[in-house]
């Protein structure tokens, strides 16, 4: 997610624990919906739409995040 954030992903992952837990959540979904893609997890059309749209949510929540850290440090 966001690869050519990833320094200040990282910092922000030691900085805000809200910012954390979002990158986390993400992930997981990223992977759930993987292994739903993929076959090795069965669910519903409509509950793998349900994960795409919340892993996209939490993409644009993560990326305000980092313009804003950006504007906080000058970068």
């Amino acid at each position: 997610m966001l690869h050519e954030y990833r320094e200040e992903i990282s910092a922000l992952k030691l900085e805000n624990a809200h910012f954390a837990k979002i990158f986390e959540r993400h992930n997981e979904l990223d992977q759930k919906i993987a292994d739903a893609e993929e076959g090795r997890e069965h669910i519903s059309d409509l509950e793998l739409d349900k994960l795409k749209k919340e892993k996209l949510k939490l993409k644009d929540e993560a990326y305000a995040s980092i313009i804003d850290y950006k504007k906080e440090k000058g970068l």
